[in-house]
């Protein structure tokens, strides 16, 4: 397996816990009081939002060329880390 594809299958598998993740968020949302509740909803969707661009990210790697997807990779680890620090800080707040 080349670098690429164990970076995009290490990459995918984080987030698919992302995902769990923000799931997990929605079932609280829905047994939330209204005021929780619109808390709730105004975080996760912007954790949908966070989610959606860092798997663009994880697209353009998919798509790129074996020698450019390492250019790509800089762009991708920042979405990464600023996905990851919101699920955590969304996901401590919210306990």
């Amino acid at each position: 397996m080349s670098d690429r594809n164990a970076y995009i299958n290490k990459m995918k598998a984080k987030l698919d816990e992302w995902n769990a993740d923000i799931a997990k968020l929605e079932a609280k949302a829905d047994g939330a009081e209204a005021d929780m509740k619109i808390m709730y909803n105004e975080k996760i969707d912007a954790l949908k939002e966070q989610r959606e661009n860092a798997a663009a990210k994880l697209m353009e790697i998919r798509n790129a060329s074996e020698g450019g997807w390492e250019d790509i990779k800089a762009g991708l680890e920042n979405a990464w880390d600023s996905l990851g620090n919101a699920v955590k800080s969304a996901l401590s707040k919210f306990k």
